[in-house]
């Protein structure tokens, strides 16, 4: 079967994403409500009692609304490193000690045949993870909220054959929003979110035979366009002599408002 996902919502309303393959099935966040989690596992033929596990990256609202909820709803594990831990504790509620699982960043834990490795991010969070999935020779990435592509994520996610990359805002755009400035300052610093121009850059280094199709993700609603994202990534990796065939690799779009479908990390 290998590894299959889907990003149930993506974007600074809330983010979850599925990843399965033929004995495991991981939520990565849980930042809707509860209810709207269920539907969007509807959409997706997936239901919570099919969940495994829920993999947090940090403790921001945006990645960990539901996650109280769902976890107590299905009797589901959490994992995440012990300062997530203690920073979003209060705002999920209680939750069964045996469902409390510290996964430390950095630490590699097979969840049946997926193997999962944990790996520390720059963002403005207590210690904020992102996570590479591997079944056999499946690669699949997921990294979001990075205030920088800084080397150590280069190499963790390097040899991806599918990745889900943060591509949050057109910088001319925030300059201009209606966002005070301060604000605008976080975003656009190095714990704040990867640009379209900062994610075509990382994308022109990252490209190898293996990569196949790269899941733009996070856009700003009010300082980002998908089309707009696709476009400024492509040219960006275009300028660093990044050319390549919609044959050959693929930029892909998530959503807000509904799940992407079901990828297979091993389709061409």
């Amino acid at each position: 079967m290998g590894i299959s996902f889907t990003v149930l919502s993506s974007g600074s309303t809330g983010n979850a994403t599925v990843v399965r393959n033929e004995d495991t099935t991981l939520m990565i966040d849980a930042g809707l409500s509860a209810k709207r989690i269920d539907e969007l596992l509807k959409e997706r033929d997936v239901t919570g009692e099919e969940i495994d596990g829920i993999l947090v990256t940090h403790e921001h609202s945006d990645h960990i609304k539901g996650l109280g909820a769902v976890a107590r709803k299905y009797d589901l594990p959490i994992y995440a490193n012990e300062k997530t831990w203690e920073a979003m504790e209060k705002s999920i509620g209680k939750i069964a000690e045996e469902n409390r699982i510290v996964m430390d960043s950095g630490e590699v834990r097979d969840f049946g045949s997926l193997r999962v490795e944990s790996f520390g991010i720059s963002h403005d969070a207590a210690e904020p993870v992102a996570y590479c999935f591997y079944d056999g020779n499946e690669k699949l990435s997921v990294a979001t909220d990075l205030g920088y592509m800084s080397d150590k994520v280069k190499q963790a996610i390097s040899d991806s054959d599918v990745m889900v990359l943060e591509s949050n805002h057109d910088i001319e755009m925030l300059r201009m929003g209606r966002y005070p400035w301060n604000i605008k300052r976080r975003i656009l610093g190095d714990m704040g979110h990867l640009s379209n121009i900062a994610a075509g850059e990382a994308l022109s280094e990252l490209m190898t035979g293996d990569l196949k199709r790269t899941y733009l993700a996070h856009l700003s609603r009010d300082h980002n366009m998908m089309d707009l994202a696709k476009m400024t990534v492509r040219d960006s990796m275009e300028e660093r002599g990044c050319f390549y065939k919609d044959s050959e690799f693929k930029l892909c779009d998530t959503y807000y408002d509904r799940p992407t479908p079901w990828d297979k990390v091993s389709e061409p």
